[in-house]
């Protein structure tokens, strides 16, 4: 669907379409395993092989679902995400590939551009602009932003859903489930069932731009002249367009590659105080914490651009949350049994060992136990094998636990943000921000 100069015409919609190139995923990951067995038996040793296998798949990964963007993108941005909970044998050749759907997709042509914003904004609406870029400046699942400044001088970023968008999504998220297990095999460590029914339990959040508007005025208002964060202002929004003001500032990714330490440790901190202020602050859980959504801005504040996903928490973070993390560094399994019991993560007739419990946990308690805390890749893989192989008990344990719906983004945040902290490899300290920002950590 690619056309002249790079631009992709429209989202691929038609289900024949985007299910063939789905499906040529696993497809040439097998046909790479042999051409690779002929060159094994041709001499090249086995490790070369596997190597370059690894680097076309990862190739694949990118340029399949970076075309198709919609559901398929989504799950590439869910899966580099994830990328520090994988054995690194496997994740190395997938970081920078994964790294780049953070970020990147073919464009929509102008013409197109054009067809929705004069739809969304009048057919005037360049009149409003004394600039508008035709390229855009960032491109993600199911929209992309240009940059632009408004008769009263204003930067701009306006932000475009792609045509076909609910559509694509749909598909493709129906298909990815369909040929999940296969994809697996391809990076292995990663459970790719889950990720899939959450992007499809949220399709209708995502989708709604006038619902997104309205959580980052929100934001924007919570945080308005804060001396960490920067949310930038919604100037007009409709179900497909947000306009609102522009920041400058570094991918938050770009330090993850090549961040000093200090800089690293000082990012970590802000995104983890971001995280926790939202809920305090705004009544909201920016719930998607990808890096892609973040820019670290020239004065070291930490600027957010996207809002499309966010719970709605009126009354901030449950207090239970922070009581069973407290109650858990003391030790005390069995209350903290009863108390996930009583939050609905254990069925009332579900008997668990206390002690493996807190074995289970402690990847969520770890963090807090000291003043600072090191985050790593390290870490983050011994967590993640510690419940993903079937053999363990805390894999066992996992499967008997129940996640309650009012808790599903709160879990995502969690664990999404561990592993973000993880790829910046961050030492700070934690357990204040638990302390100032979490309800119920320091209650008696």
């Amino acid at each position: 669907m690619t056309g002249q100069n790079g631009y992709v015409s429209d989202l691929p919609r038609k289900a024949l379409s985007r299910t063939a190139k789905l499906a040529s995923l696993p497809l040439g990951a097998a046909g790479r395993a042999t051409v690779g067995l002929g060159k094994r038996i041709g001499g090249a040793p086995a490790e070369a092989v596997f190597a370059e296998f690894q680097r076309r798949t990862a190739d694949q990964l990118f340029a399949v679902l970076g075309e198709l963007k919609g559901g398929a993108m989504k799950f590439g941005q869910m899966l580099s995400l994830m990328e520090s909970a994988m054995p690194e044998e496997f994740a190395a050749p997938y970081r920078a590939t994964l790294t780049k759907l953070q970020d990147s997709a073919p464009p929509m042509p102008a013409s197109t551009v054009d067809t929705i914003l004069s739809r969304e904004l009048g057919k005037r609406w360049r009149d409003r602009f004394d600039e508008f870029n035709e390229v855009p400046a960032a491109a993600a699942s199911i929209g992309q932003v240009h940059r632009g400044r408004l008769k009263d001088g204003r930067e701009v970023a306006v932000k475009l859903q792609y045509p076909g968008a609910a559509e694509a999504l749909r598909s493709d998220l129906r298909q990815l489930g369909r040929v999940g297990r296969t994809i697996g095999t391809m990076i292995p460590g990663l459970d790719v069932k889950p990720l899939v029914a959450e992007l499809q339990e949220r399709i209708g959040e995502e989708l709604d731009y006038d619902r997104e508007a309205q959580a980052q005025q929100q934001y924007a208002d919570a945080f308005k002249d804060h001396p960490e964060f920067v949310v930038p202002r919604v100037v007009k929004h409709s179900p497909t367009v947000i306009v609102s003001e522009w920041i400058e500032g570094r991918p938050l990714s770009s330090y993850i590659s090549d961040g000093t330490k200090q800089e690293r440790d000082a990012i970590g901190l802000k995104y983890a105080r971001f995280m926790f202020s939202g809920p305090k602050y705004a009544g909201l859980l920016h719930s998607d914490p990808h890096p892609g959504n973040f820019r670290v801005l020239a004065d070291g504040r930490l600027g957010v651009v996207d809002f499309g996903l966010c719970a709605r928490l009126p009354d901030g973070l449950p207090p239970a949350i922070g009581r069973l993390l407290r109650i858990s560094l003391l030790g005390d399994g069995i209350a903290v049994r009863d108390g996930l019991k009583a939050e609905g993560f254990i069925k009332p007739r579900m008997e668990i060992d206390p002690e493996q419990l807190m074995n289970y946990l402690s990847p969520f308690a770890d963090p807090a136990r000291e003043e600072t805390f090191q985050f790593s890749r390290a870490w983050m893989r011994a967590q993640a094998n510690r419940t993903s192989d079937f053999r363990s008990p805390n894999a066992s344990l996992a499967l008997r636990l129940n996640l309650p719906p009012s808790y599903l983004l709160i879990h995502r945040v969690w664990i999404g943000g561990i592993a973000v902290l993880s790829q910046l490899e961050a030492q700070a300290p934690f357990r204040a921000v638990l302390e100032e920002l979490l309800p119920g950590f320091t209650d008696d």
